[in-house]
């Protein structure tokens, strides 16, 4: 290869958060709890900024993302910046700006939070702005100039990094009590203002480049939507006193977006190459390439943690070098969506840790092939060598490979996805067998994980108890949960899951093909962090991994206890899946492992069996045209899965926290008997699409917003209640809260499961009195 005459730059657009041992996610919570003041979780956050600064300066990159660091969401973080704080919270923030933030993510008692959803197709959440005619916006570049300010004091190279303003509009929905056709788009003349004052402070500051962030420009777009990117570019890249502008796509293909931004005055753009590569290069050429402008080439995948190929990177490189004046080298988006670094992992078979990269591991190969772009390919010969002889290893191994899984996935056949009566006949057969009330009461899975239940599952990985000692624990804690449950008045029930560290981790440390991370978190959402498995080989269900514990729940009660399971999409939305074969397969060889559990569950005696698929809409690809196939697969892996079961076994599914509207019809092709929704803070919206659908089986919308610490009044859950009887007739719904008990403390869980139960028994008296 031809060595690049100009400089290469290295770089990445953001970067884990939360430190080696989660230190904000503790700073945070300890802020809540007021054990931990303001002064020191500014320190504990300024610490970390430094710390993740050093790191990429030391891996060999040129240019560090500022900016991009948040307490609990860097959208809400814009929201601020551009002032446009719901008046509901204006008074907190107005009191306290740090309180009110968190107000806003979190609520408070008489207070309900932002909407919260999924960031495009990623399992990360954002808080969804709300707007109206009447919103205001005005600037205020506080953090982003202080940040700025902080890497530049330290000697670093430093680009602020930005949500673009077309793609906050697009995130953002009418704010409550605003017609719901209103469109936030057409707020665009009065928000550039804003972000032309935010970008001339950051350019006082020192910033020679801002980054701004379209990412919503990947996904189908409206001529009018394409207009206003070309006038928001056109407006903001005019400025006399700016930044140079880089602005930045990922997660696919930008399209008739491309060529709409190469003709504005930006001076650089940011492309994602691991989703759409070929694609962006046609693309590049269609539009004459990149004259004059500075490309940013995401080579690296930000989004899973298989080792990157040098060689075909460096080829993609090399075929950028002349569509554009100046050819950087990134990831292909934050990493934020991988864990910090694969080093400290300890009990990963040594040659499967050879194929993986996290954050730190994903800023060396940048540095790698920065150096190679610009030096030479001999300027990286051991590297090269040493990827390739890694690449080799993961493409010849025995441990990604069972012929008995490939087998039998081969073998399906269509009949094995469905149920043997239709939904009317199981219907009736289900009411007979579980004799349920009008609007039955349940839950979604799990129970608060206490403290307790944290030192004793610590306490047993330490030596501290035996397995029978844990055991027992385990037991005290689901039979109190039942009596709970049993006393409050819920009608089905569940065991509480105080076993399980995670509702996917728990599957896979028990699966083939799985593999387990210590220390691998990433950031759901505020100080929510998960570790997702790696799914490495081909996948299989040694034994029963839930029945022991259901079946010892339902031998306590006479009341029907649901048996709890994660979905074969979910479990691949929520793990680092393999990206050696098709995403279908995989889901098919999960499904195949999960339909043996649900066989035993109802051989074992379990009536109510639920299969959580919340990552079904997560995962819907961002282009219509794909969205057939992905949903032929996903919908026929979950029928695989339950489709086994008699007509009497009641089978459930669960959804929360995404946009349902346009995948109503797949979840009615689930072909599941009730489905619960998150629904609280969209006030019920997903049941007015489901009645529009004419979703003809049941369903429970969520009435308490449990990723809140508010406790919801009986009054405010029979409104709910009341408002999704507009849409399902009551025959069909049921009374839930949006998602799992988990993250929730005792004293709400016990509050509001009780408002919950009252609120159920309010409404069916209500309906009796009606019907006599």
């Amino acid at each position: 290869m031809t060595p690049k005459p100009a400089a290469v730059r290295a770089t990445v657009y953001g970067y884990p958060r939360q430190g080696e041992n989660r230190e904000l996610k503790k700073a945070v919570e300890g802020y809540w709890k007021g054990r931990v003041d303001a002064d020191a979780l500014r320190e504990t956050a300024a610490g970390l900024r430094r710390s993740n600064w050093r790191q990429l300066t030391e891996a060999g990159l040129h240019e560090v993302p500022t900016g991009d660091f948040s307490y609990y969401d860097h959208v809400l973080d814009t929201t601020v910046m551009v002032g446009a704080v719901p008046a509901r919270h204006g008074a907190a923030v107005e009191a306290d700006a740090l309180d009110g933030y968190f107000a806003m993510a979190r609520g408070t008692q008489d207070t309900a939070p932002l909407e919260m959803t999924k960031w495009f197709d990623t399992n990360y959440h954002y808080l969804v702005p709300e707007l109206g005619p009447d919103t205001v916006f005005a600037a205020d570049s506080r953090k982003q100039v202080a940040e700025l300010k902080e890497a530049l004091a330290l000697g670093h190279c430093a680009r602020p990094v930005l949500v673009g303003p077309v793609t906050y509009l697009l995130l953002a929905k009418p704010a409550p009590g605003v017609a719901q056709d209103f469109e936030p788009l057409t707020l665009l003349d009065r928000l550039l203002p804003v972000y032309a004052e935010v970008l001339a402070d950051l350019r006082a500051a020192g910033a020679e480049w801002v980054q701004l962030d379209e990412p919503a420009l990947v996904q189908d777009r409206t001529p009018i939507e394409l207009d206003a990117a070309a006038r928001t570019y056109r407006e903001l890249g005019g400025a006399a006193d700016r930044p140079k502008l880089l602005v930045a796509s990922y997660f696919g293909r930008l399209g008739d977006a491309l060529g709409v931004l190469a003709k504005t005055p930006v001076d650089g753009l940011a492309l994602d190459f691991t989703a759409s590569g070929a694609a962006h290069l046609e693309d590049l050429a269609a539009v004459g390439g990149l004259p004059g402008k500075r490309l940013v080439a995401g080579v690296v995948n930000g989004r899973n943690i298989w080792i990157n190929d040098y060689q075909k990177s460096l080829a993609t490189l090399g075929t950028l070098l002349g569509l554009a004046d100046q050819v950087d080298v990134a990831a292909s988006c934050s990493l934020l969506h991988v864990p910090l670094d694969a080093a400290a992992e300890r009990g990963i078979d040594p040659e499967v840790a050879r194929w993986l990269a996290f954050a730190r591991q994903k800023t060396a190969e940048i540095g790698v092939l920065a150096r190679g772009l610009a030096q030479g390919t001999g300027a990286i010969a051991a590297e090269l060598a040493a990827n390739r002889a890694d690449l080799a290893s993961r493409s010849g191994s025995t441990l990604t490979r069972d012929p008995a899984v490939r087998a039998r996935a081969a073998a399906v056949t269509d009949a094995d996805g469905q149920r043997s009566q239709p939904y009317a006949v199981r219907a009736v057969a289900q009411r007979a067998q579980l004799g349920l009330p009008l609007l039955p009461t349940t839950t979604i899975g799990s129970f608060p994980q206490t403290s307790e239940l944290r030192v004793a599952r610590a306490d047993l990985r330490a030596g501290r108890i035996d397995a029978a000692g844990y055991e027992e624990r385990i037991k005290d804690e689901i039979r109190e949960v039942l009596a709970f449950q049993e006393k409050t008045g819920l009608d089905v029930l569940v065991h509480g899951e105080p076993e399980r560290n995670d509702m996917v981790q728990y599957f896979a440390e028990q699966l083939t093909g799985c593999l387990a991370t210590q220390h691998g978190w990433v950031q759901s959402y505020g100080t929510r962090y998960v570790r997702p498995p790696i799914l490495a080989g081909d996948i299989s269900r040694p034994q029963p991994m839930t029945v022991r514990w259901t079946t010892y729940a339902q031998a306590q009660t006479p009341k029907p206890v649901k048996g709890m399971l994660t979905g074969p999409v979910t479990m691949l939305a929520w793990s680092f899946v393999r990206d050696d074969q098709p995403l279908g397969d995989t889901a098919r060889q999960m499904a195949l492992a999960l339909r043996d559990e649900v066989n035993d569950l109802e051989a074992a005696g379990t009536s109510v069996i639920q299969v959580d698929e919340p990552a079904l809409r997560e995962t819907l690809p961002l282009r219509a045209a794909e969205h057939a196939a992905y949903l032929a697969w996903a919908t026929e892996s979950f029928r695989l899965a339950t489709g086994g079961v008699r007509p009497d076994t009641q089978v459930h599914t669960h959804m929360c926290y995404a946009e349902f509207g346009d995948i109503v019809r797949a979840i009615d092709d689930l072909d599941a008997d009730v489905i619960s929704l998150e629904a609280a803070r969209s006030h019920m919206q997903v049941a007015d699409e489901l009645a529009e659908h004419g979703y003809p089986r049941e369903a429970g919308p969520g009435v308490w917003d449990i990723h809140s610490p508010r406790v919801p009044g009986t009054g405010e859950a029979a409104a709910l209640l009341r408002k999704g009887l507009e849409a399902i007739p009551a025959e069909r719904l049921w009374v839930n809260p949006d998602c799992g008990l988990k993250t929730r403390g005792w004293p709400e869980t016990r509050a509001s499961l009780e408002n919950l139960v009252a609120a159920a028994r309010e409404v069916r008296a209500e309906l009796a009195s009606e019907r006599s």
